[in-house]
């Protein structure tokens, strides 16, 4: 979806799930499987590193990294293509995506990535 707040990094992860699709597919016959894993807000460093500590997302429940790499194994070793991991409001936004228009998804990862003091 596009990433207010993140305008680089949110395309960069459309890059590569796009990549990973091109390459699963140029590998088909060749026993090699390709598994992009789209996982939610995770709790690993990501957050304080990117300057997000003050967002509602940052300050929110994130999911276990553990769980998060446990799924994502289970979807390779599955053969699945892509896996969404994480909560059920990973899984929900990731569907929403695909049905709502750009505009109003941008607003939304706005609302989860605008920082609550200083706003800009």
């Amino acid at each position: 979806m596009p990433g207010t707040f993140n305008a680089v990094y949110n395309p960069s992860k459309a890059f590569v799930q796009s990549f990973a699709q091109a390459i699963r597919t140029e590998l088909k016959d060749t026993g090699v499987t390709i598994t992009a894993l789209m996982p939610g807000a995770t709790e690993t460093n990501f957050f304080h590193r990117a300057g997000m500590d003050d967002t509602k997302v940052g300050m929110s429940e994130k999911d276990d990294p553990a769980a998060v790499a446990k799924t994502g194994f289970e979807a390779l070793m599955a053969g699945d293509d892509h896996v969404v991991a994480g909560s059920f409001k990973n899984k929900v936004q990731a569907t929403m995506a695909h049905v709502l228009p750009d505009t109003m998804t941008a607003e939304m990862h706005r609302k989860q990535a605008e920082p609550t003091t200083n706003k800009r």
